[in-house]
């Protein structure tokens, strides 16, 4: 499926030296990995975060001794 804008620029690109026509290329590539690096939600970049940050194995149950330096609820067999 052939959009007016598609076909216009297409017809744009056949009268550009090559040179510029990798420039476009580029461009419209950069553009895309913009907008596929933007367009995700929140819950997107949390899973791409999953496993990148190093913390206790307790963590998930211990957050409040970790952020507040409250006493632990449960002690560690280590």
């Amino acid at each position: 499926m052939n959009s007016p804008i598609i076909t216009k620029v297409i017809e744009e690109m056949h009268n550009l030296p090559d040179d510029l026509q990798q420039q476009v290329l580029q461009f419209v590539t950069t553009l895309r990995q913009q907008h596929l690096q933007t367009s995700c939600n929140a819950w997107d970049v949390l899973e791409s975060l999953t496993g990148t940050v190093e913390a206790p194995a307790d963590w998930s149950s211990e957050h409040d001794h970790y952020l507040y330096g409250t006493p632990k609820h449960q002690e560690t067999d280590s």
